[in-house]
């Protein structure tokens, strides 16, 4: 039985939530179901990763609002898991996907600030030096070896991919957009096993209060 599937992390899961605050046990139990959707999803790499990101969502959000909120949890939350990780996170990163992470890096077609440009007919292409900026960053952080900072920029790229399709700017099965996708769900669907298995592993770490608890009735 692989560790990283869903129904591994079930099991897992059920042996440790007792001992577990109520809100990581929400979280788990969220997380791992839409983590097993995912997994059925195999002929359909859209839905996959839609799923897979749901699945994400539930593992680190506490509220939901504006994008840069957002992000800001993101980067919080992994900051959090990289300090607990043994080395797993930075294998994903190093010695698994190099070159789906630095394909990422390198595709505009997944940094805001080029279709922010775009809709707003900015010529400036400032969006151009943000881009080289932030990219010369991510691959500084390839040479250094910063799992963290690495990570959050390759989530970063995929939550605008994440925002393509959920929002309808992308069509489904799309030859546009495969290696994106293919990628993405590559790297998540390896990256948050991982997770959430440090997850599970640090009951005692300040995840926070889930957004959406669970109400009686």
């Amino acid at each position: 039985m692989e560790i990283g599937t869903a129904y591994a992390l079930k099991q897992r899961h059920r042996q440790l939530r007792d001992g577990h605050p109520e809100a990581l046990r929400v979280r788990m139990h969220r997380a791992i179901s839409w983590l097993d959707r995912a997994e059925h999803a195999a002929d359909d790499l859209d839905a996959r990763f839609i799923f897979l990101w749901i699945a994400f969502n539930a593992a680190y959000a506490s509220e939901f609002g504006f994008e840069q909120t957002a992000r800001s949890q993101v980067r919080a939350f992994v900051e959090r898991l990289v300090k607990l990780d043994d080395g797993r996170l930075h294998h994903v990163l190093f010695e698994q996907f190099p070159g789906p992470v630095r394909t990422l890096l390198d595709n505009r077609f997944v940094f805001e600030p080029f279709w922010r440009a775009l809709r707003e007919h900015d010529p400036s292409e400032r969006w151009k030096a943000q881009f080289d900026h932030e990219r010369r960053l991510a691959l500084r952080a390839v040479m250094e070896h910063g799992t963290a900072s690495l990570l959050a920029t390759v989530l970063d790229r995929l939550h605008v991919l994440r925002n393509q399709l959920v929002h309808g700017g992308a069509t489904w099965n799309s030859g546009a957009n495969r290696r994106q996708i293919k990628d993405a769900v590559a790297i998540l669907g390896t990256v948050l096993p991982v997770m959430l298995q440090l997850m599970m592993d640090h009951p005692d770490e300040p995840f926070g209060e889930i957004a959406y608890p669970v109400l009686p009735g």
